[in-house]
């Protein structure tokens, strides 16, 4: 196991432009109101292969019992048979704990109304055959600085690192949080502001440089509707040269409409459009008063709900009858549950059952039943 710590922040390290410190200046509640929505998008291959799914949501929140925003994405899936993922999650994660079943991708963040990341766990993994490649990274404000913790697990060597950055050093800074609430803003704008430039972690958490620049408007196929689609370019930029770029592509109203890396073989796209949801459109929704419905003595429902109830109970029966080996795995849960106590029973339970998910077929069994 190795392990470093230190303090980082120098005089050459990269910095964020005026225009882009204006910027964020300028972001209120309102704005940031406006991108409170989720969404959900698929991951499909070159060849038109779904491979897995990518969803953000963003919400109001309350970190240390003051209000913020709360950013959760998650992507998850399978890219040449080689399960993956990424993710931002509020879950703690025990940087402690390198061992065990490997959860799916997530990653949660709270940030404050002036789009300052208050606290962030990312993890993201690729398992290749019995290797499991593994990084969690942890960030939070603390006493005028943001540390940062990053564990990474590659075979059998685990390495530790934390380093500490002055927020007066990283004025401008944006996280993988902060950025998605940034796109969904310039896109419900169409406009992106000239030589802005924050500060960002690489995929290597080195402190670089992120711009944004325009890609217009195009047309694409979301269900059985043609929609315009407005794209925006995000790279993040190393001192080396090194460069990662996405391309997103909004609805008017600010929802991904689909999402690529760079060089990657997978698109992510939306399947459907979202409802449309306004004010005007909810006060015209007529309103129906409530009549209270006592079920138990209306004889017809009452003889509806016995027959409903002995047709389940018999499917149910049935189903356990035909597949005893789901005693068994129940069995052996409960009794490693009962040896371990764990706090977090939902976190255990998600951790026990892992290691099932990537023995799935690809026609995934929740999509059939």
């Amino acid at each position: 196991m190795k392990e470093a710590e230190g303090l980082q922040g120098t005089a050459d390290q990269p910095k964020a432009s005026p225009e882009a410190l204006a910027f964020l200046s300028s972001i209120g509640h309102r704005e940031v109101d406006q991108c409170l929505f989720a969404d959900s998008l698929v991951t499909i291959s070159d060849s038109g292969r779904e491979l897995g799914e990518f969803s953000v949501s963003i919400q109001k929140a309350s970190y240390e019992n003051e209000p913020c925003y709360m950013v959760h994405a998650n992507s998850h899936g399978a890219i040449d048979n080689i399960p993956c993922g990424t993710s931002i999650t509020e879950k703690r994660y025990n940087l402690e704990d390198t061992t065990g079943p490997i959860p799916g991708d997530a990653f949660i963040a709270y940030v404050s109304s002036s789009l300052e990341t208050l606290e962030q766990n990312h993890h993201e993994y690729m398992k290749v055959q019995e290797h499991m490649l593994d990084r969690k990274v942890n960030m939070v404000r603390r006493d005028g600085c943001l540390v940062v913790n990053r564990v990474t697990t590659e075979k059998e060597e685990v390495k530790k690192q934390t380093f500490t950055l002055p927020l007066h050093s990283i004025q401008g800074f944006v996280s993988e949080a902060t950025n998605f609430i940034i796109l969904r803003i310039l896109a419900q704008q169409k406009k992106i502001p000239e030589k802005i430039m924050f500060l960002s972690f690489n995929a290597d958490t080195q402190l670089s440089v992120a711009t944004y620049r325009e890609l217009g408007t195009k047309k694409q196929v979301v269900g059985k509707e043609m929609v315009d689609v407005f794209g925006i370019e995000m790279t993040i930029s190393s001192g080396d040269d090194i460069q990662a770029s996405w391309h997103c592509y909004f609805l008017p109203d600010g929802h991904l409409a689909s999402r690529v890396q760079l060089g990657s073989p997978v698109t992510m796209n939306l399947l459907q459009l979202p409802p449309i949801a306004n004010k005007e459109e909810r006060d015209q929704k007529p309103v129906f008063e409530k009549k209270p419905l006592v079920w138990e003595e209306d004889m017809e429902l009452h003889s509806k709900f016995l027959d409903r109830k002995e047709e389940l109970k018999a499917g149910h029966s049935s189903y356990v009858r035909d597949h005893p080996e789901l005693k068994t795995l129940l069995a052996d849960f409960m009794q490693f549950l009962l040896l371990r106590k764990p706090q977090d029973v939902f976190s255990f339970a998600q951790d026990f059952f892992a290691p099932f998910d990537f023995q799935r077929p690809p026609d995934s069994s929740f999509k059939t039943s």
